[in-house]
């Protein structure tokens, strides 16, 4: 089982997410497990301050280090990973969900405001991701798209062990045309190999017009 924990300032984000459609079945069987962490819960005082002036000046707040510490501290066991989101980590592709999906606990800072300490992507976090080269307003809608990516690579979350072999075929993901009924709709019409019965044809077919992610 893959325990996911989020790092959030707003973990009313993520409630509708885990109680809906496969990720809930998936949590119920318990393939995967989905934790959200209100970071403010691991301040020291009264205002739960979370963010500080940045040394040097400069445009907005940035989230101070001790909060983020300790909340990962309190978090990481066993064989963990921890992932900072930020738009200078690394591309996030169908390798790495692959690479964290053997992983036993993924745990996900999510930044806000102009930014954190650059402490935490030194020393804390085991690796900075992208999701891609944008700016978001956080790191939320990143941690649901690693969560979603990587469950979907347990076997018997979508399918089974061979599903996701036939699927995958190593660490990529393959992706080829998809159709089904009516076969033709309008002026617009399936390929008749698809229609045709033939097993072989059909998965020449596939394999040419195929796209590896």
């Amino acid at each position: 089982m893959i325990n996911f924990e989020v790092i959030t300032l707003f973990p009313e984000f993520f409630a509708p997410y885990k109680k809906s459609g496969i990720l809930k079945n998936a949590c119920d069987d318990k393939l995967i497990d989905i934790n959200i962490h209100n970071l403010r819960d691991f301040t020291t005082d009264k205002r739960k301050t979370v963010d500080d002036k940045p040394f040097g000046g400069g445009v907005g707040m940035v989230m101070m280090i001790e909060p983020i510490f300790k909340a990962v501290e309190s978090i990481k066991k066993g064989k963990s990973r921890v992932i900072l989101f930020t738009p200078r980590g690394k591309k996030y592709d169908q390798k790495t969900a692959h690479r964290l999906s053997k992983t036993d606990q993924i745990i996900m800072i999510c930044g806000r405001y102009e930014g954190v300490d650059e402490r935490v992507a030194k020393h804390i976090a085991d690796e900075e991701i992208s999701i891609g080269d944008y700016v978001l307003m956080g790191g939320e809608i990143p941690a649901m798209v690693v969560i979603e990516s990587v469950s979907r690579l347990v076997p018997m979350v979508v399918g089974t062990d061979d599903f996701l072999k036939k699927r995958t075929k190593s660490v990529s993901a393959i992706e080829y045309p998809q159709f089904t009924r009516p076969a033709v709709y309008g002026k617009w019409a399936v390929p008749s190999v698809l229609l045709s019965g033939d097993h072989k044809r059909i998965e020449e077919w596939r394999d040419k017009n195929k796209k590896i992610l």
